[in-house]
């Protein structure tokens, strides 16, 4: 069964069988992606309703996980829908949500307005959520979420597990979306500071781990330098966790002693860019390319450039570890056009090296040809 358990005004927590019904959550805001994420994980058919969203919503909708009606709440919203959510966090409005759903007999839930300030001493703690399974999450990633007051959280963040926070948790989406919506890094280190200096125990939430391409150690200096107690709780990487869901292991004996994880956000000529891509063609180690979707042409085209083989195995994965994940296998030579023509978007991994041939179900004498190939290199 697939159960979505949600919170109500008054702190009521119901539990709805939601697999394959439709659900309306009215808002785009931190309260409505909380609800969005346990409407998904129990596998509900989910639009929104809100003329603005937070980048995590609207990754969504792009992606085509949920039906994003840009507008606010009409009355036909609640046509054809199972369950109605109000949580645009205008109290007024969701009042007025509450009452059309209750003239129709429909099933809406509220979350409370409460005051999360106190006299305690606030505290920040930047976690790491992992490649986006809730399973990957680590107990202690999970205990800090549990005993948050706010949740700081962005698009990579596993948002499922923000199923298991109680109906008076803030929660603020400062997702970026590449090319698109983002919050500056300023802004997201003013609001951790902000609400623990109001007595509010905060927990940063982000996918794979806070300090690989995650800004987590500017997060960390910033909150020290204002005087916040501040803590980390590391998470399993996706640039390693990504590539083992798809039984690919980054390192193999025999095969190679090394990964190399690199980010491919700068293309290889943009002037900012500082990697050495001759270096990376002759390092023998395993490529891991993270943020390298809208580069990778560049970034395949360079590394053969440099000498690396054309025929060097080569995979794409993208939206690892979920049940949505996708494997895009090539070679150096067409993985880039082999995953444009699949339609892979961000977030994805790629890996580059022997070890993206791997088939851990291979029988012992498929294995020994790989190992046998590699060698003859």
């Amino acid at each position: 069964m697939r159960l979505a358990t949600l919170g109500s005004a008054r702190g009521y927590r119901a539990t709805f069988e939601m697999a394959g019904r439709a659900a309306i959550v009215f808002g785009g805001r931190g309260a409505a992606v909380r609800h969005v994420a346990a409407l998904l994980q129990a596998h509900a058919t989910v639009t929104v309703v809100s003329s603005e969203a937070d980048a995590s919503i609207e990754d969504l909708a792009r992606r085509g996980h949920i039906q994003w009606r840009r507008r606010e709440f009409v009355e036909t919203d609640l046509q054809d829908t199972w369950l109605a959510v109000a949580a645009t966090e205008q109290p007024d409005l969701d009042n007025a949500i509450a009452r059309s759903c209750e003239e129709r007999r429909l099933w809406c839930l509220r979350d409370p307005v409460v005051d999360r300030g106190d006299a305690r001493v606030g505290r920040v703690t930047l976690v790491g959520g992992g490649p986006g399974a809730p399973g990957l999450l680590t107990v202690a990633g999970l205990e800090a979420l549990r005993a948050a007051d706010v949740v700081v959280t962005d698009r990579l963040a596993p948002v499922s597990v923000l199923a298991e926070l109680g109906p008076t948790v803030k929660v603020i989406d400062v997702g970026k979306i590449p090319f698109g919506k983002a919050t500056p890094q300023q802004r997201i280190n003013q609001i951790l500071i902000d609400h623990a200096r109001a007595g509010r125990s905060v927990v940063r939430l982000k996918g794979g781990d806070s300090f690989l391409f995650g800004r987590g150690g500017e997060e960390l200096i910033a909150c020290a330098a204002a005087g916040v107690p501040v803590s980390v709780i590391p998470g399993v990487s996706s640039a390693l966790a990504v590539p083992a869901c798809a039984g690919i292991p980054v390192t193999h004996r025999g095969v190679t002693q090394g990964v190399t994880v690199v980010s491919g956000h700068v293309a290889p000529d943009d002037p900012t860019c500082t990697l050495d891509y001759s270096a990376l063609a002759r390092a023998g180690t395993t490529l891991v390319f993270l943020m390298a979707v809208t580069n990778l042409e560049a970034i395949t085209e360079t590394l053969m450039r440099h000498g690396l083989s054309p025929d060097t195995a080569a995979a794409t994965i993208a939206d690892g570890s979920l049940d949505r994940q996708r494997v895009v296998p090539g070679t150096l030579e067409t993985i880039a056009a082999k995953a444009a023509a699949a339609g892979i978007r961000p977030p994805a991994v790629t890996v580059i090296g022997a070890v993206a041939d791997f088939d851990g179900a291979a029988s012992g004498d498929a294995v020994t040809d790989l190992l046998a190939a590699v060698t003859s290199r």
